[in-house]
């Protein structure tokens, strides 16, 4: 568009007005977006039948408590997992649930990340 012609868009008091609430309905649904949606909508997914098996074993470790387990597969076959439990957070903790998740998914000790929870 040439610039003469944006001009006679803005002088047409109409177009501005409906121009102004378009990008207004967009700022709204914006921030609607980042500050008010549902945890359905979060990065939280639905756990598989393994996840949750995994997570009934590693709840019952001494020290452990509440777990949450995400694993990643490749091809039907597990190639990493992340584990972030509550509970006492000890470095003996944290290899009892290296070692199990090891030996329940059948891969290396250095695919398996182990964190705390936030309190």
């Amino acid at each position: 568009m040439k610039k003469e012609n944006i001009k006679n868009f803005f002088n047409n008091k109409t177009a501005r007005t409906v121009f102004i609430l378009i990008i207004a309905l967009l700022l709204v649904f914006a921030v609607y977006r980042v500050f008010f949606r549902s945890e359905k909508t979060s990065l939280a997914h639905e756990a598989t039948e393994l996840e949750e098996r995994l997570s009934k074993i590693l709840s019952e470790i001494n020290g452990v408590g509440e777990v949450s387990v995400m694993v990643t597969e490749e091809e039907g076959k597990a190639v990493s997992a992340v584990i972030v439990f509550r509970g006492a957070d000890s470095i003996l903790t944290r290899i009892r649930v290296i070692d199990v998740t090891s030996g329940a998914l059948g891969i290396n000790k250095d695919k398996v990340l182990v964190y705390p929870a936030e309190s």
